[in-house]
């Protein structure tokens, strides 16, 4: 495992139901704040260790981590964390682009003033990112606000879609919102992009969700490409 200290927040309450899904969201945000690296090799007993739970629950969340491309098994060595590359990311904003514009002008034509509402404080909590000390708070807060515009769009074959997605954008979205400077410009796009949602300016609101999307894809896959660079690098040292 890591050598650096888990937080707690990654240990599991037992209570919450059902145990599968908390078990496989604490190791997806793991590997989404890097604590486990790309090509680093993930022990069932390092995971029992950090979630507080038995094999049999770590061992289906990983078979659904791997089901989403975070997790690759490979044999005589087990689960190990899979490499996403530029171009795959590339990809993955290609398809966000269009779904997350999608998605605010649906929320525009459908979403109830209580989505509106929903949206609005879950952006509030968003804007206090910069005095969260956890990653982990800031990776929450943001998937929230997500959930919020996917739900209000109510489309059910939208949230689907985007589900099928949700892993390696979360990765990427944890990926961008590490670069300084980064959170700033996005609560700013964000931020207006509230208040185009809240006065169902449809078409206004796809463009700037679109142009969000673009930016943090531009941020996201030049952190790739320099961390690809200097591991071939430092390959090439040894």
């Amino acid at each position: 495992m890591n050598s650096r200290a888990l937080p707690l927040d990654f240990r599991v309450n037992k209570a919450a139901a059902p145990l599968r899904h908390s078990v496989t969201e604490s190791i997806r945000n793991s590997i989404a704040l890097g604590y486990f690296t790309a090509g680093q090799r993930i022990t069932e007993r390092d995971l029992c260790e950090m979630t507080g739970v038995s094999r049999t629950a770590v061992r289906e969340a990983l078979r659904q981590l791997e089901s989403e491309g975070l997790v690759q098994v490979v044999p005589h060595r087990g689960p190990i964390v899979a490499r996403l590359t530029p171009e795959q990311a590339e990809g993955v904003y290609q398809v966000r682009v269009e779904l997350e514009g999608l998605a605010c002008e649906l929320f525009c034509r459908n979403a109830s003033d209580e989505d509106i509402e929903a949206l609005k404080k879950a952006f509030e909590v968003l804007k206090g990112v910069d005095k969260m000390t956890d990653p982990l708070d800031r990776l929450t807060a943001k998937n929230a606000f997500y959930d919020c515009l996917i739900f209000g769009a109510h489309n059910e074959a939208l949230g689907h879609t985007l589900s099928t997605l949700y892993a390696r954008i979360m990765v990427l979205r944890a990926t961008s919102m590490s670069a300084p400077g980064r959170t700033e410009e996005s609560l700013t796009e964000l931020e207006e992009l509230v208040a185009l949602l809240a006065q169902r300016r449809g078409k206004d609101a796809r463009k700037l969700a679109e142009r969000h999307v673009i930016n943090a894809g531009k941020v996201a896959i030049d952190i790739l490409r320099e961390r690809l660079a200097e591991e071939e690098a430092a390959a090439g040292t040894k």
